[in-house]
């Protein structure tokens, strides 16, 4: 069951036709409950799950971790609605065309619900913290956070809003165009660079052989 806007708004904000949408909406919901145990669905369109750090809750959540249960099985068994309206959309950042492995990734803003409590469930963090977005960036330039060129740059961006809601607001207004990073050779050196974000610009020696032109 969804509720908020429909698969094809989904579609014409992110892009995509209308069933990629919906994995899309569905992945961002289903890996914060996965790894932040905050559950954006309800009995309802218009109400949302308490406290989700019972036993049982804990058993589902690791149960979608192992790929055990799927998350339409998840929310239809618990009698669920995905509440879409949570969610939104705020950027998208693709790894470098010359990474070994490459990921399309969204990021999206939510408010944490009301009864609800986030926590330490994550696999793919060294770290958890529930902190300010300006906070997180003041520990990332003392040099205290580590945190990969979307993160930051997300967190930087959120910064000016000072509440969830002002930062839902703006969502449906944010420019969805792909952060995707570019490499250059210059002066012997090869320039990575990411469009918009020039913090993050890196000059790597490069390797260059010189030789009679083939």
């Amino acid at each position: 069951r969804w509720a908020g806007p429909t698969r094809a708004w989904w579609a014409d904000r992110l892009g995509v036709d209308e069933t990629t949408a919906q994995a899309i909406v569905c992945a961002a919901v289903r890996e914060t409950y996965e790894e932040a145990g905050v559950l954006l669905a309800g009995p309802g369109p218009d109400s949302v799950v308490g406290d989700t750090t019972g036993e049982d809750w804990e058993a589902d959540r690791a149960a979608l971790v192992a790929r055990e249960l799927s998350f339409a099985e998840f929310l239809d068994r618990r009698g669920l609605t995905l509440r879409s309206d949570l969610l939104g959309a705020w950027t998208r950042w693709i790894t470098p065309e010359f990474e070994p492995r490459r990921y399309d990734t969204w990021f999206f803003v939510a408010a944490l619900p009301e009864g609800q409590r986030t926590r330490n469930a994550s696999t793919e963090a060294d770290r958890t913290v529930w902190i300010r977005p300006q906070d997180a960036a003041a520990g990332y330039d003392r040099g205290e956070l580590v945190m990969m060129p979307p993160t930051i740059a997300t967190l930087r961006q959120l910064i000016p809003y000072t509440s969830p809601a002002e930062a839902l607001a703006a969502a449906p207004d944010r420019d969805l165009t792909p952060v995707l990073a570019r490499a250059r050779l210059e002066d012997g050196e090869v320039v990575l660079s990411w469009p918009g974000h020039a913090e993050f610009t890196k000059h790597v020696p490069a390797d260059v052989q010189e030789g009679p032109l083939a």
